[in-house]
């Protein structure tokens, strides 16, 4: 299994002040404390929160590399049925 990456996540919050970093959390549907067991503990990212992440984060973290399990790459190549 693929080792999750969390450089990116790190590099993200680095130069925010506590409360961005809070606000950012909570923007994702967490809170700050989760993050940081992500970034540096064991505790594996949901997909959910994966997806939250880069979304909240302009694409700057990428889903993949936080939860390298999930097939993002696959869902991104499906055609949607009510446009094809």
């Amino acid at each position: 299994m693929p080792k999750k990456d969390t450089t990116q996540l790190k590099q993200f919050l680095k130069p925010m002040t506590k409360g961005e970093r809070v606000a950012f959390a909570e923007k994702c549907g967490t809170t700050l404390g989760n993050l940081y067991q992500v970034i540096y503990s064991t505790t594996s990212c949901s997909a959910d929160l994966a997806i939250a992440i880069d979304r909240e984060s302009n694409g700057a973290v990428r889903c993949d590399d936080l939860r390298p399990s999930a097939d993002f790459s696959y869902l991104r190549n499906q055609c949607d049925p009510l446009t094809a």
